[in-house]
């Protein structure tokens, strides 16, 4: 992969359960030590050292702490690269997909901040049963294609988050 392990970073063995709390108390400590503030007296290649062990361990800590991006490392770490761009041949949850759309351009046009608050909380389940499934299966050679579809689904229920998030500060303003 050219970068070390994010995991190797944060001695950590590969896993999609983690614990976040004790990985962000991690990043602190190991971010203090790398930050280029720091070697900002030093020769120009321990600075440049200082920027690159900074960048690694941003770009380690970013993976980590985000379910999809966890999860689609751990499908390359285990062989090939997960396109980033695939057909979704996942007809129920196009309908889904469908469905939660509809639903939040309704909130929108009825400026529903409530009806928001309740759709953020189903959202947010639906994310943890995918999640949970990603989980119990990743490992498994054998499930390594509803693995990638499951990271699919992470990826899209990110995105519709974000869409969320931005609509309810929109109906707080």
């Amino acid at each position: 992969m050219g970068n070390p392990c994010h995991y190797a970073l944060f001695e950590l063995q590969p896993a999609f359960d983690l614990d976040l709390d004790q990985l962000s108390v991690r990043y602190r400590e190991m971010a203090r030590k790398v930050h280029p503030d720091r070697f900002a007296d030093g020769d120009e290649a321990e600075q440049r050292r200082a920027v690159e062990q900074s960048a690694n361990l941003n770009e380690a800590y970013q993976t980590l702490r985000s379910p999809s991006r966890r999860a689609r490392y751990l499908l390359t770490l285990r062989g090939r690269e997960m396109p980033l761009e695939a057909t979704v041949q996942d007809p129920s949850f196009l309908m889904q997909q469908m469905q939660w759309r509809e639903e939040l351009e309704s909130l929108q046009n009825e400026a529903d901040l409530d009806g928001v608050i309740t759709f953020k909380a189903r959202l947010k389940r639906a994310q943890q049963s995918v999640n949970d499934s990603f989980s119990r299966i990743w490992e498994d050679d054998s499930q390594r294609e509803e693995a990638e579809r499951l990271v699919r689904r992470m990826q899209f229920l990110d995105k519709l988050s974000q869409e969320v998030r931005q609509l309810e500060e929109r109906l707080d303003e």
